[in-house]
């Protein structure tokens, strides 16, 4: 007879089924890998409450449901105030979330973002039950970005809530390396990188492309749109002497961001219906992010299809040593790697290859399996 799977319950901040984006996408993936070797259920915050039966991983998903808590500024700022925690921090811990936490029975509990550890920490199953984290992407870099002076007040209080989380989880994963090391230095020994790839797809025939590339993001995120901006500034450089050169912009607009005006060659599509069949059409990805963090979601939906990828440091984050990547430290180095797909077919046809071929092989030796396997089973085998 054989023994049960061990049980996994993964607390989000979003809804799997209803919500889409970055953090989803990966959340979703992490939950079909621990499938593998775990029993999953979920527990998320969303539009709708109560308890739903989903496919969303082989064998089906059971996914509870809890309404999240509306924005009370007031009543957040006495709360962050009264415990001295960030106002993120407080918002995710909820009466409701606790609640169902506790109704719910695991080996151990993943919270998809450090402040879905919040509730968690604050109830009965606080230092009885195990505990791991996965950051994906340090708030205090989204405050930072997105909040102003808010943000700049908040972001230090953030890192020490994180912090704070961290070291109360019986494990830790971050979505890049440097962050992982991070925490190490600060005495989280159990932080380690988990460095997911997607699945491999259908590759894109990069050969029969015309000279387009893309650049993809939605700008509402500020640091989309101040990448969507750069690359527009950079394409008249880019573009220079190349017949037929095209910018194809994909993704929602910016709702407050001044309008910019496009130079010749450059296309701003917003969403597109077949995404995958539109980037068939695309030479390569542009993706001149100035400020990153957490795993880059888009560079991944490229590489699983063999889309050649011009990119920063930030855009690219510590999957370079992944996928050998040389990534580009300034603007010269922006245009030269941009003119070179689109002038050097042969030259794009090898990089969107190497992308390919790297993805599938990671897939095949279940790389990404084991990094999640080894997070949860790590995380019951803590002696604290």
């Amino acid at each position: 007879m054989t023994s049960p799977r061990p049980t996994v319950a993964l607390m989000l901040s979003k809804d799997p089924v209803l919500e889409r984006g970055g953090d989803v996408e990966l959340s979703r993936l992490l939950m079909t890998l621990a499938a593998d070797t775990f029993a999953v259920t979920a527990i998320c915050l969303s539009e709708q409450s109560g308890t739903v039966e989903t496919d969303l991983v082989p064998g089906g998903l059971t996914l509870h449901r809890v309404r999240k808590p509306e924005i009370a500024p007031a009543q957040l700022a006495g709360r962050s105030l009264a415990g001295r925690r960030s106002l993120v921090h407080v918002r995710f811990d909820s009466p409701e979330l606790r609640s169902v936490i506790e109704s719910v029975h695991a080996d151990v509990y993943l919270a998809e973002h450090s402040y879905m550890a919040e509730s968690f920490l604050a109830s009965r199953r606080a230092g009885v039950d195990r505990l791991a984290v996965n950051t994906h992407v340090s708030e205090s870099l989204v405050w930072r970005a997105t909040r102003g002076l808010l943000g700049r007040l908040e972001a230090p209080r953030l890192v020490r809530d994180e912090l704070r989380v961290a070291r109360a989880a019986h494990a830790v994963a971050t979505f890049d390396a440097d962050e992982a090391h991070d925490y190490r230095d600060r005495g989280v020994d159990s932080a380690r990188w988990l460095d997911l790839t997607l699945p491999p797809g259908d590759p894109v025939d990069v050969a029969s492309t015309p000279p387009r590339l893309v650049f993809l993001g939605t700008r509402d995120w500020p640091p989309n749109q101040e990448a969507f901006e750069r690359a527009v500034a950079l394409w008249p450089r880019i573009a220079d002497g190349i017949a037929g050169a095209e910018l194809c912009v994909v993704g929602g607009r910016s709702a407050s961001a001044t309008p910019v005006d496009l130079p010749p060659g450059v296309r701003d599509l917003g969403f597109v219906d077949d995404l995958h069949g539109f980037l068939a059409t695309c030479r390569g990805m542009v993706a001149p992010i100035s400020t990153g963090g957490g795993v880059r979601v888009k560079f991944l939906d490229a590489a699983r299809i063999g889309l050649p990828v011009v990119g920063t440091r930030a855009a690219v984050g510590s999957l370079d040593e992944v996928y050998g990547l040389d990534t580009c430290a300034d603007d010269d180095a922006v245009v030269t790697a941009a003119r070179r797909l689109l002038v050097d077919v042969d030259a794009a046809v090898a990089d969107g290859q190497r992308l390919h071929d790297i993805t599938a092989r990671r897939w095949r030796e279940r790389r990404p399996h084991e990094a999640v396997g080894s997070l949860l089973v790590d995380a019951m085998a803590a002696n604290r």
